[in-house]
């Protein structure tokens, strides 16, 4: 698919449930190839519509044969798709194209609480699943979304966002703080970031059992899955 005179793909990465070791799912994320044939990330996610990002989603779940695994494959929006007036639509289109497969929507920002409230509803109707993203760092402080959390099926905690910022000594307490969360409200938790088995170790002892990282693999193009 080209767009602006880039060649865009989604690149996927397995997320385990380590209850079983199965793979439940994929994160799909978007990336292109610049002049240099090295696939990057796009410096703005608005250049290919999610029209677009649909039809190229449809094509890479027929890759995954989702549709024979009822796998969840789960796609990231930010707040100005979200406000698009055309993203509704062609999300659930989308879901009705991916069908028996599953489809989650990862909120990487927090919208306005009547946002929340309007594409929650609606897109529960169609059996697609809100998700989260990022919670504790960035702009998704407890504060800012706590309003929000009654509205959504799950959260997702980055460790290597605290890695980033030369914070990961907060790792612990913070998930611990989110993991007990999820458990009050009742909402699914996935642990991104899972490199080795310390983190693992860690997840446990937390009774965090969904998990995405380096560990299990990393984001690749579909033909590279075994």
């Amino acid at each position: 698919m080209k767009g602006a005179d880039h060649m865009y793909r989604f690149f996927v990465q397995p997320q385990i449930n380590e209850d079983d070791n199965r793979v439940f799912g994929y994160e799909v994320l978007l990336r292109k190839q610049n002049d240099n044939d090295e696939w990057v990330l796009p410096h703005h996610f608005t250049d290919i519509s999610v029209t677009d990002q649909a039809k190229l989603l449809e094509e890479t779940a027929a890759a995954l044969h989702t549709a024979v695994t009822k796998q969840t494959l789960s796609f990231n929006l930010n707040t100005q798709q979200l406000r698009n007036p055309y993203t509704l639509g062609a999300i659930i289109l989308l879901k009705k194209r991916l069908a028996p497969a599953s489809l989650n929507i990862e909120l990487t920002e927090a919208p306005t609480l009547e946002e929340m409230k309007l594409f929650s509803m609606t897109i529960h109707q169609y059996g697609i699943g809100l998700i989260l993203d990022d919670v504790g760092t960035g702009s998704n402080t407890y504060e800012n979304i706590k309003h929000l959390l009654p509205f959504v099926d799950g959260i997702k905690f980055a460790m290597q966002n605290l890695r980033s910022t030369g914070e990961r000594d907060l790792i612990p307490a913070s998930l611990a703080f989110w993991a007990q969360t999820a458990r009050e409200d009742h909402l699914q938790l996935v642990l991104e970031g899972v490199e080795n088995a310390e983190d693992q170790e860690l997840a446990k002892q937390f009774g965090i059992n969904l998990h995405q990282g380096y560990l299990y693999g990393q984001p690749s193009l579909v033909e590279t899955l075994a």
